[in-house]
């Protein structure tokens, strides 16, 4: 009887122990927190905020606190949006649009929005239609970078409270209705047919420039050749003067004469010419140059 009561007393001590053995494998189980790198946990403590946990061996207390969200921190993007809206100069467009964010304070995100993909959707259709509303159709095109970077900025401004930081935004396209798209291709064909009459109206004023260049050079190189010959024809006369200063009325008569032979023989030669016909008076000057030449000799 006492060996059955020391067997059954080893027993009970031993499950006793093995019992107080699972029991604390089943603390460090639920005790012992191990958060990946991606992931933050949110720890509840009898339904309200406990702590949050960040990636490593994290310890909490067992049966009092729980993981009540596991919180991924990746970067996340939405869905592509589209939504209409109204430029300053009343233009309808569509504009698509995408938008990447990531959680940065989980314990914001999870108490403070339920659906947040809906909320910055709807967001961020609100501001894509206010800020198209300030710009003309021209400057959506033109000036998309500085659109994107407004819409962000108000974008992060307005989804602080929600614990989340927004990493970029795109706008992805732009697309006009048909009547639209017609009225834009009828102004393009006109602003081509414009520049085309400008780019010839261009050309024939230079070609009456290039013209009035050339006839300008011309005159110009005919005025020099006038010139030239004026100061040879002054030169000569010079000499003239010079010769019958010194020589006295012999030198003048002497060129009269050299004149005379210059014309005679410009009309010998001269087709179908057969007979001169000389006056007395030009003989006579005639042999008075000679007898000037041979005087000279």
């Amino acid at each position: 009887m006492d060996t059955e009561q020391m067997i059954n007393d080893y027993l009970g001590g031993n499950v006793v122990l093995l019992l107080l053995a699972v029991f604390v494998v089943i603390c460090v189980l639920v005790g012992v927190k191990i958060v990946p790198q991606s992931e933050k946990f949110v720890v509840e403590r009898f339904g309200r905020l406990r702590a949050v946990l960040g990636p490593g061996i994290n310890f909490i207390v067992p049966f009092l606190d729980r993981v009540a969200h596991r919180i991924s921190i990746l970067e996340r993007q939405l869905p592509t949006m589209n939504q209409d809206a109204i430029t300053a100069d009343n233009v309808l467009v569509q504009v698509e649009t995408s938008v990447f964010y990531r959680i940065i304070e989980p314990e914001k995100t999870v108490y403070r929005i339920r659906d947040i993909d809906g909320a910055i959707q709807t967001t961020v259709a609100g501001i894509v239609r206010s800020e198209i509303g300030k710009i003309e159709l021209d400057q959506v095109q033109t000036n998309r970078g500085s659109l994107i970077e407004a819409i962000k900025m108000q974008l992060a401004h307005q989804v602080d409270d929600w614990g989340i930081e927004v990493t970029r935004t795109e706008i992805l396209d732009v697309n006009l209705d048909a009547q639209t798209r017609a009225a834009m291709l009828q102004q393009l064909n006109a602003e081509r047919a414009r520049r085309a009459q400008v780019t010839e109206a261009e050309g024939r004023k230079r070609a009456v420039e290039l013209q009035a260049d050339a006839e300008l050079y011309s005159a110009e190189q005919a005025a020099k050749a006038r010139r030239v010959q004026a100061d040879a024809e002054a030169y000569a006369t010079q000499v003239v003067a010079e010769a019958i200063a010194e020589n006295g009325l012999e030198a003048a008569q002497y060129q009269v004469a050299l004149k005379q032979v210059e014309a005679l023989n410009g009309m010998a030669a001269g087709q179908g010419t057969s007979t001169i016909v000389l006056p007395a008076d030009a003989i006579e000057a005639f042999g008075n140059a000679f007898n000037m030449l041979k005087g000279k000799g």
